[in-house]
């Protein structure tokens, strides 16, 4: 971090200590960082090649028919609905189900982010996904005289220590509708050592406050009014239940929900999570994904440099395949290796804990 940076972060950070007001946590007000240094992810964080692998064997992949797998329709649970759009809810997840068919959604969807001040960095109408650039809210800054007055000249000068993407995903259901899920990841700038002469940018979790805020936007640009996607959005969870156990020896997460519900849930989990997921096989339920060790030491230079379009140095990716399940209304999720074995190793019980965490 440069000497100007650092006294924008300084200056932040004594105004925060003196008691000046900051907007409230729930008012957004995003900036894209795309004029700024260059935020993108290392390539172990990265989604993989555009192909059109998610389409249906068989099937024309096009914009109009987001053929992004096979997914049965479900009885809504835990799901209020107002005219064409409702919300289904199982614990922190939230998605959007909407009676209109997807290529009618893309281009709502696409203007929706940008009119929230972000730049879209994956707009691949044949995969069904948009991912926005990593952006900072502007809200969190402190909002006080030497704000209000320096800020309008130099608002370079103010920054917060905090950058948020987001991913959507668009799948089509049978009906001819289309299933809305909008994950969040997160990323905070923290001091490198205790002698507070450098900083890094580290993950922090996921927001589903965030998400769902999004979403009821979402849902108002889809013509629900404010006080209708209010109701929507706080409506209570389906009760879901899940928890580790072990097959065979090894850890596997078991879920109370059905298949359909349980792969919605476990794709949202991913994409929260940071997981690359390269393809997906929903009639054979696996999903076929890269992750990286976290417990590498992050300190090393080059880790986190990525964002800032320093050096690309990180840990190697690992294959995985993560397979859904299901018999009744319980689902069982295992992590194989690529030769379709249950894997034995540290990796496939951190991430059977990842997963768990995110779907209390």
């Amino acid at each position: 971090m440069n000497n100007f940076s650092r006294l924008a972060l300084l200056s932040v950070t004594m105004l925060a200590a003196t008691g000046c007001s900051v907007l409230s946590s729930d008012k957004l007000d995003y900036k894209s960082a795309g004029k700024g240094p260059s935020l993108e992810v290392p390539p172990d964080l990265t989604q993989l090649a555009r192909e059109n692998r998610y389409a249906i064997p068989g099937a024309p992949v096009t914009a109009s028919s987001f053929q992004i797998g096979q997914v049965t329709q479900s009885v809504p649970t835990a799901a209020t609905v107002i005219g064409d759009v409702r919300i289904e809810r199982a614990g922190t997840q939230r998605w959007l189900v909407v009676n209109r068919p997807a290529d009618k959604l893309w281009e709502p969807t696409r203007d929706f982010w940008q009119e929230n001040g972000f730049l879209l960095t994956m707009d691949q109408a044949n995969l069904g996904i948009m991912e926005t650039d990593w952006a900072e809210n502007r809200a969190k800054l402190p909002q006080d005289f030497i704000r209000n007055t320096l800020g309008k000249v130099f608002d370079s000068l103010y920054s917060t220590s905090e950058r948020d993407k987001f991913r959507t995903r668009l799948e089509r259901n049978p009906a001819g509708g289309t299933d809305i899920f909008i994950s969040h990841r997160g990323m905070v700038e923290v001091y490198s050592s205790d002698k507070k002469e450098g900083t890094v940018w580290q993950p922090r979790p996921a927001d589903p406050e965030l998400e769902a805020e999004f979403l009821r936007r979402l849902m108002v640009k889809l013509g629900v009014t404010e006080e209708q996607s209010k109701a929507l959005i706080a409506a209570d969870p389906q009760k879901s239940t899940s928890r580790i156990t072990q097959v065979n020896g090894q850890p596997v997460l078991q879920i109370d929900d059905s298949f359909d519900r349980a792969w919605r849930r476990v794709g949202l989990a991913l994409d929260r999570t940071g997981f690359t997921v390269e393809d997906r096989d929903r009639s054979k339920g696996v999903y076929f994904v890269r992750y990286v060790d976290p417990t590498i030491d992050k300190s090393e230079p080059g880790f986190f440099s990525g964002l800032f379009g320093g050096s690309k140095k990180s840990n190697p990716p690992q294959k995985y395949r993560i397979t859904v399940v299901s018999q009744d209304n319980s689902t069982t999720v295992s992590v194989l290796n690529t030769e379709g074995v249950q894997e034995a190793s540290e990796n496939a019980s951190r991430i059977i804990k990842i997963l768990a965490t995110d779907l209390k």
